[in-house]
């Protein structure tokens, strides 16, 4: 199966136990909503489906699972590391009005003083804050996603002005 028509959710971080639970780890915001009967695992640059037997959501972005045909630690071990992924059919449908930092992602910044700075390609998420990644004259220029840096975000323009800290970006450069 190919990678169009489905959405990237997470990867198989671990096993547990010898009879063949494996550990997925969520990178997917609205993991709770997900319907998780069929699961489609990157392997040799393929999708290729497995359906989940069993599963349960834990609270730190996780879920141990069991899946058919993998009934043993040692079936269960070539799995972990793959990359999950899910139909766009089961993406969970969001209100309009619900806009994210995630959502920044494919944004042009434009700083107040050294004007537009490139697109953003990456945001990490860290538990105290949001990092975007943005290619800046053959480096990557990373910054904090937060109310002291972020001046206006125009959705319809795809825009994101910011006042970056003096001194930044010529750590960067």
């Amino acid at each position: 199966m190919a990678f169009e028509g489905n959405f990237y959710i997470g990867y198989l971080s671990k096993t547990r136990g010898l009879k063949g639970e494996l550990q997925l780890f969520f990178e997917f915001d609205d993991y709770r909503e997900l319907e998780l009967d069929v699961l489609f695992l990157a392997i040799d640059r393929k999708l290729v489906p497995f359906f989940v037997t069993q599963y349960k959501l834990q609270s730190n972005r996780t879920a141990y699972l069991f899946l058919e045909d993998v009934d043993h630690i040692d079936r269960a071990q070539p799995l972990v590391h793959k990359q999950v992924y899910l139909p766009e059919s089961k993406r969970p449908e969001r209100h309009p009005d619900d806009f994210r930092i995630t959502d920044l992602k494919g944004f042009v910044v434009r700083d107040q003083l050294h004007g537009e700075l490139g697109e953003i390609i990456e945001i990490h998420e860290y538990p105290q804050q949001y990092i975007a990644v943005v290619p800046y004259r053959f480096n990557e220029l990373m910054f904090p996603l937060n109310d002291e840096i972020i001046r206006a975000i125009d959705r319809e323009k795809q825009l994101l002005e910011v006042a970056l800290p003096d001194g930044l970006i010529d750590v960067y450069t």
